[in-house]
């Protein structure tokens, strides 16, 4: 009889969760990546606060321009909500737009007891000279400047209604201004900045504050001009300081990871 309950039990959740992607008519690929979110182990979070999550995210989608996919942004969800408490830092979000990721990641930093830290010009896309044309799926890229602009206020709002602002802090400017002044340590990095340019500047400032085994996320990863400066091994090693780390998916794939390397102690 007991077994036959935690069936029906199990039977009823996954009822809900085709219900949940059916409502918001999910994407294929976002639908079993956010089913394998629910089911996963090691996140700290329940299952039921991560349904919450998976509603959310819908939610807030369709309220706000969002121009990501819920794959992406679970992505790095999981990463939040797996870290353990003893690795130190907050974590940071590059290119907030109207803020709807930003809401998505307030939700998952509150859980996770963690504070939030927005970098964004909030006046779109800065002047640049980049020829971006194609990406690597052979799609159209281009980003005029001023495009992705929202104002502080604007995203504010969004996150003030559909997110966790209370753990939100919003870093205005142009990234190679605001981004040399910060020096707090870093558990984990969300990068959607579109330029390589602006890439070059997040990764300079605050990929050496990232704690040693915590995530950096770009989901500029399908831009072959964003690509080059990943793969820029010169640039590693003498603006980053250090040698270029092992990057999942690039140049395969949209969204792109780095697990930053452990040091061994030295004798």
């Amino acid at each position: 009889m007991a077994a036959r309950g935690i069936k029906a039990k199990v039977k009823r959740i996954l009822c809900k969760i085709v219900l949940v992607c059916y409502k918001f008519r999910a994407h294929a690929k976002d639908a079993i990546k956010l089913t394998a979110f629910l089911f996963m182990g090691g996140l700290r979070a329940s299952f039921f606060q991560r349904l919450f999550i998976v509603k959310k995210l819908y939610v807030i989608s369709a309220a706000i321009h969002c121009p990501h996919t819920q794959h992406e942004v679970v992505s790095f969800i999981e990463t939040i909500l797996s870290l353990p408490q003893r690795v130190e830092g907050c974590i940071v979000e590059a290119g907030s737009y109207k803020g709807g990721s930003t809401a998505k990641f307030s939700i998952a930093a509150k859980m996770a007891k963690r504070h939030l830290v927005v970098f964004d010009s909030f006046e779109g896309i800065p002047e640049h000279h980049e020829p971006h044309h194609k990406n690597i799926f052979g799609y159209d890229a281009a980003f005029p400047p001023g495009s992705y602009s929202a104002t502080l206020d604007e995203a504010k709002a969004n996150v003030r209604k559909f997110g966790e602002l209370g753990v939100c802090e919003f870093i205005k400017g142009w990234f190679g201004d605001t981004m040399p002044k910060f020096s707090r340590p870093v558990a984990a990095i969300y990068l959607d900045v579109d330029l390589a340019s602006s890439t070059r500047t997040c990764l300079k400032y605050i990929y050496p504050l990232l704690t040693p085994g915590g995530s950096l996320y770009s989901q500029d990863g399908h831009l072959p001009l964003v690509i080059d400066v990943f793969n820029d091994d010169q640039f590693w090693k003498e603006e980053v300081g250090c040698a270029k780390p092992h990057i999942e998916g690039l140049g395969k794939q949209k969204l792109i990871k780095i697990v930053k390397p452990i040091q061994p102690h030295s004798n």
